[in-house]
C-alpha cells in the first residue's frame, strides 16, 4: 500500500465543462488517466484521498457515473457520501447557494448529476471547493474525457482523427464532444435530422477553439458524411426527462441508426463504435454492432473510472 501525497496540478478547480480548460491541461489529465489505469492493472494500491470526503448529489439515476466516482474515490482512501434528491433540500426548502455553503464546510469536493446546469455552476460559485459536473441537461464533461481516452488507446494520436456522431445533435453528450474535439484537434461531425441540430451558441463557443486546434466541425443531416470516420458514436434517442417525446424522436432518428451498413460506410476497417451507455439495442444501435468486433463500449465504460480518478487527483 502506498500512502503517497499527490501534488494536484489544478488544485481547487471545478469541472463544469471543458470550455475553461486549455488543450494542454486536458492532455495532462488524460496522461494521468493512463497512469492510474496502468497502476490499477498492476494491482497497485494508493491512498491519495485519505482524510478527504466527496458529496455525490444525484437527481438523475446512474450506473457508470455513480460507480466510477464511488470506486475511484473510495479505493484511494476517501469517503464518498451519496445524496439523492430525497436526502437534501437542493433548490426546494433550501436554496442552491445555501446548500453549497453548507456542503463546502463539510466536504472536500462535490459531484452533481442532475438537470440544471445553473445548479452545478451555483454549487461551484458558492461552495469554495471543487465541483464536478457528472451530467446536466447541457453538458457531460466526465463522459467525453473517457471517450477521447478510448480514442487515444485505439489510435495513439488524437489530432486529425475523425469522430462522427449520429443521433440527437442537441444533447449533452454531443455538445460536450464538440467542445473537447474542438480543443484537441479532432474533426467532429454531427449527423442528425435538422430538427435536432445543435444550437448556434455551442457552435459559436467551439468555432474559435477549432480554428486554433485545426479541428473541422461539421453539422449535417447527410449520413454519407460518416465516410472516413475513425469512430462512429451514438447515444439514446430519448434522454432522461424526455420520455414523452419517444415516439416523435424514434420517427425522426430511425434513419440514423448505427447498423452494419452505416459502419461500413466509413470505409475504414479500423473504425470503432462508441456509445456512452445505457444503450437501447435495436433502436439507436443494432445488437450486431454494439456486440461486434468494432465496438469499444466496454473499454469506454471502464475508462470512466480512470478519467474521473484523474480529474479528482488533478484538482483535490
Amino acid at each position: 500500500m502506498t500512502t503517497d501525497n499527490f501534488n494536484a496540478p489544478f488544485k481547487g478547480r471545478s469541472l463544469i465543462n471543458w470550455i475553461n480548460y486549455t488543450p494542454e491541461e486536458i492532455n495532462q489529465i488524460l496522461d494521468l488517466s493512463f497512469l492510474v489505469k496502468k497502476q490499477a492493472a498492476a494491482g497497485e494500491i494508493h491512498q491519495r484521498f485519505i482524510g478527504k470526503t466527496l458529496a455525490l448529489i444525484f437527481e438523475k439515476r446512474s450506473t457508470r457515473t455513480r460507480c466510477s466516482f464511488e470506486t475511484a474515490f473510495g479505493e484511494e482512501g476517501g469517503h464518498p457520501v451519496f445524496l439523492s434528491s430525497q436526502d437534501i433540500q437542493l433548490g426546494a426548502k433550501e436554496s442552491v447557494e445555501d446548500t453549497a455553503r453548507v456542503l463546502g464546510r463539510m466536504f472536500s469536493a462535490i459531484q452533481f448529476r442532475g438537470f440544471s446546469q445553473n445548479h452545478v455552476e451555483t454549487l461551484a460559485a458558492y461552495s469554495g471547493i471543487p465541483v464536478y459536473n457528472g451530467l446536466t441537461d447541457d453538458y457531460h464533461p466526465t463522459q467525453v474525457l473517457a471517450d477521447v481516452m478510448t480514442l487515444k488507446e485505439n489510435f495513439r494520436e488524437l489530432k486529425g482523427l475523425h469522430l462522427a456522431y449520429c443521433g440527437d445533435g442537441r444533447n449533452n453528450v454531443a455538445r460536450s464532444l464538440m467542445i473537447i474535439c474542438s480543443k484537441l484537434g479532432i474533426h467532429f461531425t454531427i449527423i442528425s435530422p435538422q430538427e435536432l441540430f445543435p444550437d448556434d451558441k455551442i457552435i459559436s463557443i467551439c468555432t474559435p477553439f477549432a480554428k486554433v486546434s485545426g479541428s473541422n466541425i461539421t453539422i449535417s443531416d447527410k449520413i454519407s458524411l460518416v465516410k472516413g470516420a475513425d469512430s462512429i458514436y451514438t447515444d439514446v434517442w430519448t434522454s432522461m426527462g424526455e420520455e414523452s417525446l419517444k415516439k416523435t424522436r424514434t420517427a425522426l432518428l430511425n434513419p440514423y441508426q448505427v447498423n452494419d451498413e452505416l459502419m461500413q460506410m466509413s470505409e475504414k476497417n479500423s473504425c470503432i463504435f462508441l456509445h456512452c451507455l445505457p444503450a437501447v439495442k435495436g433502436e439507436e444501435v443494432t445488437l450486431e454492432v454494439i456486440e461486434g468486433k468494432q465496438s469499444r463500449v466496454w473499454d469506454q465504460a471502464e475508462n470512466r473510472k480512470h478519467t474521473i480518478k484523474a480529474i479528482m487527483l488533478s484538482t483535490l
